[in-house]
């Protein structure tokens, strides 16, 4: 692999330049902003390398797809283009699309999440064309443009074109090193259920010398709010974990592997807190934060919130909240469930907006795709990698591979302190070159494993 790993040092710079392209252009799904254009982008960096790329349609993002390579095993990657809105824009040190480089890092909204993934990822295809003119296994690209918003329609291009997918083992979009600079490696995903509550009171703003005789929204969907999660972390929503399963025996050795690879102390300390809650700790923090599912508030919107006051009585407030799943929970089972819940609590009068919903995924923890990823993280890393059989954030997994059957594993160029979903959004460029050579060198060892040790 030396020539292959010589190639990515020469062309270091260039392969920066194709990065910060790439994340100068906002694609922002919430706010339906570049997406077609980033798309266009994404095809191009594959015609550039020598992959034939395809844009297929759906009623919102399109699907940019490409394929590459011959062989007997066939390797497929999955990615993203979309992008988080950057807000608040006032505590960027560099404005977000600007994709500056500062002590060897690249600052941009969705260099980790997930541009920088991406063309690692395209980078590593080039080497092996540029280096040995061809690569040693197939090779599918499925880019998507509406991960941040639930994949709301990636289905559309799996129900179309189940061909394109077909494949012994995934590389998933996400993953990096944790903050004792373990490389992460993670085999599954938890599920979503994002939606918006939204009370109503006067047609109108009105003096807050009123709130005595008109009712308050913001009132009303905080003592909705109250009723979903208990101050013991519990949520209260009546059948929640009914479909709740605990870890199996396998997937139990692995969480202790991560609790004995991980100093709790150094993550709190990090983070600025003095405990997790619960005060959890050990083997209990990571079955907790993987094994069990949220209700967390993501924004509450009522009334006026600027500088300074405004006596005001408002007449909408609006809450987002997210609900991670966990196997065998179903997105449709909890919506229904939380309506159910509110109109007992007497709320039925606050509307429920689904804004976006996904299933949780297994996939295999001992497949030969994950072994091959465990084995050239070694060698890449110097280090051992922790492996996660799930985890705790979200994605389309099991819309794109567990239902299908096709092991998937997450690996990738992020760290600790890359901000993801917050400002100065970074990776930093060494662990992005090691990435990069991670997935050249993966390509190699798929492409020889066994044959007997091939998934069915």
């Amino acid at each position: 692999m030396e020539d292959i790993f010589a190639y990515i040092d020469r062309n270091k710079q260039s392969f920066i330049e194709r990065l910060q392209w790439l994340c100068r252009q906002p694609s922002i799904a919430a706010q339906n902003v570049g997406i077609q254009e980033t798309a266009g982008m994404v095809a191009k960096l594959m015609e550039e390398i020598g992959i034939r790329p395809q844009l297929y349609a759906t009623d919102g993002a399109p699907v940019v797809y490409g394929a590459a390579g011959s062989g007997a095993r066939t390797l497929l990657i999955y990615n993203h283009y979309d992008v988080q809105p950057p807000e608040p824009l006032e505590l960027w040190e560099s404005p977000p699309f600007a994709a500056e480089v500062r002590d060897g890092k690249l600052y941009a909204r969705g260099s980790a999440d997930n541009k920088g993934n991406l063309v690692a990822r395209l980078c590593a295809v080039e080497a092996w064309f540029k280096t040995r003119g061809s690569l040693p296994l197939n090779v599918k690209f499925v880019v998507e443009g509406e991960e941040e918003v639930s994949s709301s329609h990636l289905h559309q291009f799996v129900r179309q074109h189940k061909d394109f997918i077909q494949s012994d083992g995934c590389i998933w979009e996400a993953g990096g090193k944790d903050i004792q600079e373990n490389p992460g490696l993670y085999m599954g995903a938890k599920g979503i259920l994002y939606v918006e509550l939204e009370s109503k009171g006067a047609n109108r703003d009105l003096h807050s010398s009123q709130a005595v005789v008109v009712p308050n929204p913001a009132w009303k969907l905080v003592w909705a709010l109250s009723t979903l999660k208990d101050r013991h972390e519990h949520i209260l929503i009546d059948g929640f974990y009914d479909d709740v399963v605990e870890p199996t025996p396998v997937e139990m050795e692995y969480l202790r592997r991560i609790a004995a690879s991980r100093d709790d102390d150094v993550r709190r300390r990090d983070l600025g807190i003095d405990q997790f809650l619960l005060g959890v700790t050990g083997l209990q923090l990571v079955k907790r934060n993987l094994y069990q599912p949220t209700c967390t508030i993501c924004g509450l919107i009522s009334g006026y919130t600027g500088q300074g006051s405004k006596t005001v009585l408002p007449s909408l407030a609006r809450a987002k909240i997210d609900f991670r799943l966990v196997p065998n929970q179903r997105p449709d089972d909890i919506l229904e469930k939380l309506r159910r819940h509110l109109s007992q609590q007497g709320f039925a009068d606050i509307e429920v907006r689904s804004l976006g919903a996904e299933y949780p995924a297994r996939t295999p923890v001992d497949s030969t795709l994950a072994k091959v990823v465990e084995e050239t993280a070694k060698e890449i890393y110097g280090r051992e990698p922790v492996v996660s059989p799930t985890m705790a954030a979200t994605g389309p997994m099991w819309e794109l591979t567990a239902q299908f059957g096709i092991p998937t594993v997450g690996t990738g160029s992020g760290y600790a302190h890359s901000n993801g979903h917050a400002p100065n959004e970074n990776i930093r460029l060494d662990d992005w070159f090691q990435h990069m050579r991670h997935v050249a060198l993966i390509f190699d060892r798929f492409a020889k494993a066994p044959e007997n040790s091939k998934p069915q």
